[in-house]
């Protein structure tokens, strides 16, 4: 074993074995990782496969008893491995949590079980909903709520998925009525298990995860009863919020998971996945931004202790509040849906490669996409256009267009996505961003990498560790109050191994490529109509009959951690959570 303190984390890949609608299913996998605490450099690792699964077009669910067998599986796997390293279990001093942020679920708190599966956030079944909610706004506007929760009134969001429930699940209904449901996402659910269940678990979110429902004021910082009411959600079925950074509770024994290696141990940090990797980027400083790579894209830029509300049609959004007595900190977001579920696409639907590394290779061929772009709005257009009706294209084909032209277009597709987002992000800032910190599993693609870069016209800068979420949430529990075995201070932070890759075509190449590809988004516009029509089967489909319109399922799952932290006191902390030269020619 390395010498040194070391870290364990986790998190999610997926694996499609199945992509025939109705029902196609993923299997994911956790990954418990050992981090060098210094570096946060990768010892070794530990997976466990969960499932995400597609009943019918455009739903997208996990099961949530197949979540917690996940976590109390991965909890002591983590524990055997970090036996088998020769660590004592009682080092470990904390637990934290990092998980998709608007998935919902509700279930009965007399009994334990879920009273439905859990609503994924790229989940298009509220479509109706959303329009329903937008008609009774004044002007129809779907920005009339912004001003309290800093989000559009989108499908995105768990106040719609929760409404859904309520309209449409009886279970739900009657357990509202009676009194005994609990609504939370995946951290709350996660929590309230692990610190006892329905023998006095703790019903409890962070502020990061709360701002994600459209039910919380991130001004006051609590739930808003106006916001409720508008959405007509009781407020007695809301988890407490509380700060990122302090004791929820303290981990109980599971009997029936036969789990409790960790009992005793308290649960002090709480993030939602892309408020973890901010701080897991050390990005404590107004004006520092990371971009994560997973599914989809979300780049987030800290604004400091003011929500600065976007007039260019990004997030305002919690960062993260580090502490009971700590101040809030605030990002603008900007959300895009599909980034590495193109890769996906490709691979899965399209049978170009057997793998998704192979996409580099292909791309990397002939370093262009031959004047070819994708726009892969599979769910639609998010920031900074939320435009639901908008349908994935290719244009710009020739008879010279193949698979490899392809591959570079789809790579470009995910930059192009990134600048839209960095422009919005810099007019609503006003300070133009210098360098942009990027993670998550699409950063080991070095051609997209410098891509990014040549497309934004600056540094970007990749950590050898990319899957920063995980370390995010362990700094969070270990800085806890009580807890106190990581430092904040810029001094005591961990010093992470990095990449840059400095821009390599000149300023108007880029604009030039960045214009057409903003042609080929409004040709992706308005594809999508809500009439209907009926099938030999009896089944209504939506209208979508545009030759030229790729409409595909592609949900993907978002990441969900569990890592161990070995802190500088060594203390541990749990976190669960493309013919001519170019430039791209050389980099497989």
């Amino acid at each position: 074993m390395p010498k040194g303190e070391h870290t364990l984390c986790g998190h999610t890949k997926e694996v499609c074995i199945s992509s025939v609608w109705p029902c196609p299913v993923f299997i994911l996998f956790y990954f418990s990782q050992v981090f060098n605490a210094k570096t946060a450099e990768v010892i070794s690792q530990h997976q466990v496969e969960i499932k995400q699964s597609f009943p019918k077009e455009g739903w997208v669910e996990e099961d949530p008893k197949e979540i917690m067998q996940s976590v109390h599986e991965c909890i002591e796997n983590t524990c055997e491995k970090l036996s088998q390293l020769k660590v004592d279990i009682s080092r470990v001093k904390a637990v934290g949590v990092t998980n998709q942020r608007e998935t919902t679920l509700v279930w009965d708190r007399a009994t334990g079980e879920p009273l439905y599966n859990a609503i994924v956030w790229l989940d298009l079944r509220t479509q109706s909903t959303v329009e329903r909610l937008i008609k009774k706004a004044p002007g129809e506007n779907k920005n009339h709520l912004k001003h309290l929760t800093g989000l559009p009134i989108s499908t995105y969001f768990s106040a719609v998925k929760l409404r859904w429930l309520l309209d449409n699940v009886d279970e739900v209904r009657e357990a509202v009525r009676t009194g005994r449901a609990l609504f939370g996402t995946v951290d709350s659910w996660i929590i309230w298990n692990l610190t006892g269940g329905r023998s006095g678990g703790v019903h409890a979110t962070d502020v990061s995860n709360a701002s994600r429902t459209m039910l919380f004021n991130i001004h006051s910082m609590e739930w808003d009863p106006e916001l409720c009411r508008y959405f007509d959600i009781p407020m007695e079925i809301l988890p407490d919020v509380r700060s990122s950074s302090e004791v929820y509770g303290w981990m109980r024994f599971s009997s029936e998971q036969k789990s409790g290696k960790l009992a005793g141990v308290p649960i002090s940090g709480c993030l939602g996945d892309q408020s973890a990797a901010l701080v897991g980027q050390m990005c404590f400083e107004e004006g520092q931004a990371k971009n994560t790579y997973g599914t989809g894209c979300f780049l987030l830029q800290n604004t400091g202790c003011k929500p600065v509300m976007s007039n260019h049609g990004l997030l305002t959004t919690v960062a993260y509040k580090l502490g009971r007595h700590m101040p809030c900190c605030y990002a603008l977001e900007g959300s895009v849906a599909i980034a590495g579920a193109v890769v996906q696409w490709l691979k899965n639907n399209m049978g170009m490669v057997q793998t998704s590394s192979e996409i580099e290779k292909l791309a990397a061929e002939v370093g262009t996409s031959h004047g070819c772009y994708f726009v892969p709005a599979f769910s639609g257009l998010y920031a900074p256009y939320w435009e639901p009706s908008a349908r994935g294209i290719i244009c710009g084909l020739t008879q010279f267009t193949n698979k490899k032209h392809l591959a570079f277009a789809a790579l470009e597709a995910v930059c192009f996505q990134t600048r839209e987002i960095l422009d919005a992000m810099n007019q609503d800032s006003g300070v133009p961003l210098t360098q942009l910190r990027v993670d998550g599993g699409m950063t080991a693609n070095r051609l997209l990498m410098q891509l990014q870069a040549d497309i934004l016209c600056i540094p970007v800068v990749r950590p050898t560790m990319s899957e920063t979420t995980a370390l995010g949430a362990a700094v969070a529990a270990g800085a806890a109050e009580g807890v106190d075995v990581w430092s904040l201070s810029p001094g005591h932070l961990p010093l992470i191994k990095s990449e840059t890759f400095q821009p390599q075509i000149n300023p108007e190449e880029s604009d030039f490529r960045f214009s057409r590809w903003k042609k080929a988004v409004q040709k992706a516009m308005n594809w999508e109509t809500m009439e209907t029509c009926s099938t030999s089967e009896g089944m209504e489909l939506q209208l979508s009959l545009f030759i030229i319109v790729l409409v595909v399922n592609v949900y993907c799952s978002t990441l969900r951690k569990a890592l161990l932290v070995v802190s500088p006191c060594n203390d541990l902390a749990l976190c669960m959570h493309q013919e001519h030269v170019s430039p791209y020619s050389c980099i497989a």
